[in-house]
């Protein structure tokens, strides 16, 4: 229960984070959302592991959880967010949401693999879900989503003919690099809660945020050489007031999602915690329409989409015993339902 009400929480932090940055990427770059995300996990991850009396578990770790954790950071925080940056800003968050729903396949399956846990038809048939909803979403039938305006205020020309407001630029899509790198981020975001799952076996709630501190130091020690580059670190301090603002609150909202996530996976296991996450694909269309309305695709399509990958998230998640406590089925199908693989 305590699992999966921390990973409820790290969905909703997780899904104003990609609004967040969704909104900073149309005006800032790339580096720059890089070079705030992934820094300020140290600080607050230091602070919460010492607020919450378990800074010196760092050193509790053994190496191969260390070297997992440290793996996980890399994965998650550098690659998994880089690209996950790049598809927003090509196609936007509400596209690139069913795309990433294939990352809790991978999850699920390395999880068998690498962790022992195993698969039931329910679950089977949850991953089928999960794997329609982009194609669903993606699915082209001719019609073209209308470009959506970049708001006025947000022109580099706020005036045009004698003092009018300049004509908004539109949202011009890029499906080929969106999807590209949304699939990208997906296997970043896949791979890593094994890593985690795997570095805090035999953790508590507290030794968790110690090790999501290993892991966003471990993610800056990678990107600081790439991001201390004199011509990138001139392009990063040059950022403007607009983008800052949206890059530290989705710094700071994906820090906090990260916090419930780690320690999620410290009481729950993978095949638990990571399809209640997925929720966050529902989350973030309500955040889009707040904050992201003239810069993302609503249609029905992308509806139909996400709640195509949001039962299918459900299926996951949901207990065999649970389902078979509430439909009466013959004795033939609750044999079916409770075969497990492998």
């Amino acid at each position: 229960m305590l699992g999966g009400f921390l990973s409820l929480l790290a969905a909703i932090t997780f899904a104003l984070n990609n609004a967040s940055a969704r909104r900073g990427v149309i005006t800032g770059t790339l580096e720059q959302a890089m070079a705030i995300s992934v820094p300020i996990g140290v600080p607050m991850f230091f602070l919460a592991a010492w607020a919450a009396g378990f800074l010196a578990a760092v050193f509790a770790f053994s190496g191969e959880a260390l070297l997992a954790l440290s793996a996980a950071g890399i994965v998650h925080f550098v690659i998994g967010r880089y690209c996950n940056y790049r598809a927003n800003r090509a196609i936007g968050a509400n596209l690139v949401g069913p795309l990433q729903q294939t990352s809790l396949m991978l999850t699920l399956v390395l999880a068998v693999l690498i962790l022992g846990e195993t698969l039931t038809p329910l679950r089977m048939l949850g991953i089928a879900l999960v794997a329609l909803g982009p194609m669903v979403t993606m699915w082209d039938d001719g019609e073209k989503p209308a470009p959506r305006a970049i708001e006025p205020a947000e022109t580099a020309d706020p005036t045009a003919d004698g003092g009018a407001p300049a004509r908004p630029a539109p949202f011009k899509m890029n499906y080929p690099e969106g999807v590209l790198f949304a699939l990208l981020s997906a296997v970043g975001y896949g791979t890593s809660p094994i890593l985690v799952r795997f570095g805090l076996t035999s953790k508590d709630l507290g030794a968790s945020l110690a090790g999501g501190l290993i892991s966003y130091v471990a993610a800056t020690l990678v990107i600081a050489p790439w991001l201390l580059w004199p011509s990138r670190i001139r392009r990063v301090l040059a950022v403007e007031a607009e983008p800052a603002k949206w890059f530290t609150l989705s710094a700071v909202t994906v820090c906090i999602s990260q916090m419930f996530t780690y320690m999620a996976y410290a009481v729950a296991p993978v095949s638990v915690v990571s399809p209640i996450q997925r929720l966050s694909i529902v989350f973030r269309l309500y955040f889009g329409h707040w904050l992201n309305p003239h810069h993302e695709v609503f249609g029905s399509k992308v509806y139909l989409g996400t709640a195509v990958s949001l039962v299918g998230a459900l299926a996951l998640s949901v207990s065999t015993d649970v389902v078979l406590a509430w439909l009466p089925l013959p004795d033939w199908a609750v044999a079916l339902a409770h075969w497990q693989w492998p």
